[in-house]
């Protein structure tokens, strides 16, 4: 087991916080019995991973991409079904446009995550300093990608653009 660098930490508490922040808007939502414990599992799954980046966390981790991955296709068949918006629209202002960028944000961290606790396991003649530092750089800059997405996206739509959510 290795121990995460600041940077892994950084991104894996920011995306927690998101996380959770999400699940805790879904229970007005018409179907929350789906999103709240998508984004309450993606929500632990960085919180642990803040943390220690260990192997118990693969069950779950995995068990939520596979939510992540179903309901990313459900949004997106319902967008193509309904016309509502193009398969590369960012317009946050769509019901199915949230949830297709929220399910699409969980199941690109939980690949990132899984990358990381599955590189995680090392040798035990691994000296402690390269053990440090095991994780593949693309994985942190991935998650530093992922953060910077998910935080700067509605401050763009919702605090540049003044947009407004349709139910």
């Amino acid at each position: 087991m290795s121990t995460p660098t600041k940077l892994k930490s950084f991104c894996s508490l920011a995306m927690a916080a998101l996380f959770a922040y999400s699940a805790s808007v879904q229970l007005n939502d018409h179907d929350w019995y789906f999103w709240l414990p998508l984004y309450s599992g993606a929500s632990i799954v960085n919180l642990v991973s803040w943390v220690i980046s260990s192997k118990p966390i693969n069950h779950l981790g995995e068990a939520v991409l596979c939510l992540g991955i179903f309901l990313f296709i459900k949004v997106v068949m319902e967008d193509i079904g309904d016309g509502i918006s193009g398969f590369w629209s960012m317009d946050l202002s769509e019901r199915v446009i949230r949830e297709k960028i929220g399910s699409g944000l969980v199941v690109i961290s939980m690949i990132l995550q899984l990358i990381a606790s599955s590189s995680s396991t090392q040798s035990p003649q691994v000296s402690m300093k390269r053990q440090r530092n095991s994780y593949p750089r693309y994985v942190e800059y991935g998650m530093a990608f992922l953060v910077g997405f998910s935080y700067g996206l509605p401050f763009v739509f919702f605090v540049l653009q003044r947009g407004e959510m349709k139910l």
